[in-house]
């Protein structure tokens, strides 16, 4: 018997040690294939500039998800000001002759890809060629193409030109049904992120408000697009309502697609216009591999920093989104490193945590003493996203940004209804009259409701006083424009939001006019993860369910489901946009 046990336990052992040996391996693997990746580039002769699938466009190094659950993932994520700065140096680039757009989706933002549309066009006014090529097109990434000198279309393709809407889920009478109950408190009438729990259709302010940011940004898009195809606006309005793109001759037909080619041919017809012989191979250069090209050259001296902060706000420690505690540091080391001149904080938020965004915010004010603090926006600049801005010397904002959102609101959710018919009761034993003012199986207490309303509204006027100071109006008018209402960037420059209608590349160069700068160079924060920091990151057990079931259900659904489970998120005032706009 004794031997018996011996053999197994030798057993055990040798697997366990297999499978150490085999995981080390595999990690290796991992670190060094992305190490790999990174090579530089050698940009040869006759090289076109190629905008694919691949291309993951990134608003910050904390976007980047790089780790154990999507390891397969082959694209490579590169920096919104990386491919703008790349584009520009490809104009002047005598071994590029020109840019292929080739992404029939394209994972971008809205104010992304109008700042890399609007680079082709100034790329375009070096005389080299810009052709697109599609398979089943994307909206976006039709918005992108159409960019292009040509646009060639796949026989068998389609483009999903269709405009732009949206779609509203309203939880009322499911959490009716099922005996949840939800407290919501909030100051504002367009605040809508907390509609889905109070009725069962659209507010008549939420609809106006949808409305007009929807018809701001598809009246921007359709317009661009629209002059690129040389089609009056009447005319591409009728193609997109009779959504004609989604057949391949129809589209040839009402001037969407120039010719119906294959991709073999559209490959040889760049082949003939750079002269190269049959046997000659095409030289596609990435946008990653083109910035890995030079990305070695010095870049000593003074520095204007761009500082990105993108993500939901939140209190703590954490990196792919915006944490209180890790953006404390980094302003501080900004504001301690001598050879930064001046900061750009870059914004792409639709807000979160009230506490968080204002801790953020008071130390961007310690730093604006000391340097220039010239602010960003990307695609969102709502509510908390809003809040942290107001430290700023002057404020750029995309036309599409959208903006704005000054509202507060609060959201408990409780089960004592779904308990009691379950058979569940609870009693409460305390020392103090409000020691148990919230809980889950009873709800909030009278008082409760008191005091948290009581604290939205004091954040409310908090939020409100900070921006009466940044952008010099009264509360009066502030708050006329507030409520929670979301704004486009165009309108938000018009009632006095945003100082500029402005890119990233605007905001870096005002910055650096600001501190007196002739020459420097830009510097990105946070730093990149190298790839052996982004695989370990996921070994944290609450991390790996969370990344597990976001895998599964989607980043958007996963999202939803943090707002009713988070302890954090539900019992915090909260400063957050009601919703997204991407186009599809």
């Amino acid at each position: 018997m004794r031997s018996f046990f011996k053999n197994v336990l030798a057993n055990i052992v040798a697997i366990v040690l297999l499978c150490a040996v085999f995981f080390v391996f595999f990690i290796m693997m991992l670190v060094f294939s992305s190490m790999g990746n990174d090579k530089a580039v050698s940009v040869k002769n006759n090289s076109v500039l190629t905008i694919n699938l691949k291309t993951n466009i990134i608003d910050s190094p904390t976007e980047e998800e790089v780790g154990l659950f999507n390891i397969s993932d082959k694209s490579k994520s590169v920096l919104l000001y990386d491919v703008l700065e790349a584009i520009k140096k490809a104009k002047t680039d005598d071994n590029i002759k020109g840019i292929s757009i080739e992404a029939d989706d394209l994972h971008a933002g809205m104010t992304q890809i109008d700042d890399i549309r609007n680079a082709i066009e100034d790329f375009k006014k070096s005389g080299k060629f810009v052709y697109a090529y599609g398979n089943a097109v994307s909206q976006s990434a039709y918005y992108l193409g159409s960019v292009a000198d040509q646009y060639y279309l796949n026989p068998s393709g389609m483009i999903e030109l269709k405009g732009l809407a949206t779609e509203v889920a309203f939880f009322k009478d499911f959490a009716d049904k099922y005996g949840i109950g939800i407290e919501v408190i909030r100051h504002g009438k367009f605040k809508s992120a907390v509609e889905p729990f109070l009725r069962n259709d659209i507010s008549p302010e939420n609809k106006e408000q949808l409305s007009t940011l929807l018809n701001d940004i598809w009246s921007s898009t359709s317009t661009k697009m629209a002059v690129s195809r040389k089609m009056d606006t009447a005319q591409f309005k009728t193609v997109v309502d009779s959504l004609y793109g989604m057949i391949p001759e129809l589209g040839l037909k009402y001037k969407l697609a120039d010719k119906l080619i294959q991709k073999t041919e559209y490959d040889q017809m760049i082949k003939s216009k750079l002269s190269l012989k049959e046997k000659e191979k095409l030289n596609k250069v990435s946008l990653a591999g083109y910035i890995s090209s030079y990305a070695d050259e010095d870049k000593s001296g003074e520095k204007v920093a761009v500082l990105y902060a993108s993500g939901g706000i939140n209190n703590g420690d954490g990196y792919n989104e915006i944490f209180s505690e890790r953006y404390v540091k980094y302003i501080k080391e900004l504001q301690d490193d001598e050879k930064v001149k001046a900061v750009v904080f870059r914004i792409n938020s639709p807000g979160g945590s009230a506490n968080a965004s204002d801790e953020i915010l008071f130390e961007l004010q310690q730093l604006k003493k000391k340097k220039p603090l010239v602010v960003s926006f990307g695609d969102y600049a709502a509510s908390g996203g809003y809040y942290i801005a107001m430290a700023a010397d002057k404020i750029y904002s995309e036309p599409n940004t959208l903006t704005g959102s000054i509202g507060v609101f609060g959201v408990i959710p409780y089960y004592k209804d779904l308990a009691n018919k379950n058979g569940i009761r609870s009693d409460i034993v305390a020392t103090n009259a409000n020691s148990q003012y919230y809980s889950a199986l009873n709800g909030v207490t009278p008082y409760g409701v008191n005091l948290i309303t009581r604290s939205v509204e004091g954040t409310y006027k908090r939020f409100v006083h900070f921006v009466t100071q940044n952008r010099k109006q009264t509360f009066e008018q502030i708050d006329n424009v507030g409520g929670g209402r979301v704004w486009s960037g165009v309108r938000a420059k018009q009632i006095g939001l945003v100082d500029e209608l402005g890119t990233l590349n605007d905001a870096v160069k005002f910055a650096a006019q600001k501190a007196g700068l002739k020459s420097y160079h830009v510097s990105s924060y946070p730093k990149r993860m190298t790839p052996f920091e982004q695989i370990f990151k996921d070994l944290n057990e609450d991390d790996i369910s969370a990344r597990i079931i976001k895998n599964k259900i989607g980043k958007a659904n996963y999202e939803i489901l943090q707002q009713i489970t988070d302890e954090k998120l539900k019992s915090e005032v909260k400063m957050e946009m009601p919703y997204q706009i991407k186009i599809n």
